[in-house]
């Protein structure tokens, strides 16, 4: 299994296989909007703009199971996104990312590279590296930043 094995809808409704990303190294990201992390958009746009034409793709996953951070709907939340950070990557239909309800691909996430919380996200800005074959290659924190995580992408896109 690997993470083209899955579907998502895009901001707009529309499924995405995540197959169309095959071959590019991804960051995927649970997102918010009135969250403390927030402004990682800004990092999150920055290393797209870098990074996006040598193969990186970033998937925004907006959630709010933390602390009701995203509680737009998924208009608001591309409007915020657009205004605020003029963020131009992927943005998803908002998602559960633990419980019974979490996205099937967050379920997938997490069993292939568990956290501090096992096999919880902790927090709003949980990022997974994905490697051009459709494996995780790592996990970051909510409290590292994408500026942080530049180096491990330089070396994905690099084999």
């Amino acid at each position: 299994m690997s993470v083209y094995d899955f579907t998502a809808n895009l901001n707009n409704g529309q499924p995405q296989p995540l197959s169309a990303y095959r071959g590019r190294v991804q960051l995927i990201v649970n997102t918010a909007s009135e969250c403390g992390f927030t402004p990682q958009y800004k990092g999150l746009q920055e290393l797209y703009a870098k990074y996006h034409d040598r193969g990186l793709e970033i998937l925004g996953f907006p959630c709010d199971q933390f602390g009701h951070q995203e509680p737009g709907s998924d208009a608001d939340i591309r409007s915020f996104c657009d205004l605020n950070y003029g963020v131009t990557f992927p943005l998803f239909s908002k998602i559960e990312v633990n419980g019974d309800g979490a996205h099937p691909l967050y379920k997938w996430l997490k069993s292939e590279k568990a956290g501090l919380l096992g096999e919880k996200i902790k927090w709003n800005f949980t990022k997974f590296l994905i490697d051009k074959q459709g494996n995780v290659v790592d996990r970051y924190a909510p409290t590292t930043t994408p500026e942080k995580i530049a180096a491990d992408i330089e070396r994905e896109l690099a084999k």
